[in-house]
């Protein structure tokens, strides 16, 4: 099993057109050492879809809790990831091109 250098934890509420435009950055990305994990909260509206679209381009979980507000749910996310280091992202984010580059390089 190929350990990921990163671990992309995303808490998701409500908000699988956001989850979307943060996918499809992620597609994006020079530096795909990374896999995503998307902790649904609960939502009455999920993001299970979008997911599932971006199952074969992305190394990518997700999971369905019970709501506990983004605290946990990133919690949730870290006890799952398996990457050297964890990055945080919430689901209205955009990720530059480079961005995993940059901080590799770094």
């Amino acid at each position: 099993m190929h350990i990921h250098k990163f671990s992309v934890i995303v808490p998701v509420y409500n908000r699988p057109q956001e989850i979307q435009e943060l996918l499809e950055s992620l597609t994006r990305q020079t530096n795909k050492d990374f896999e995503v994990i998307l902790v649904e909260d609960g939502s009455s509206t999920t993001s299970e879809k979008v997911y599932e679209d971006y199952a074969s381009r992305l190394t990518i979980q997700y999971f369905y809790k019970p709501n506990s507000g983004p605290g946990p749910s990133r919690n949730f996310g870290f006890e799952r990831a398996t990457g050297e280091y964890f990055i945080a992202f919430d689901s209205d984010c955009i990720v530059p091109e480079h961005y995993f580059e940059s901080v590799d390089n770094f």
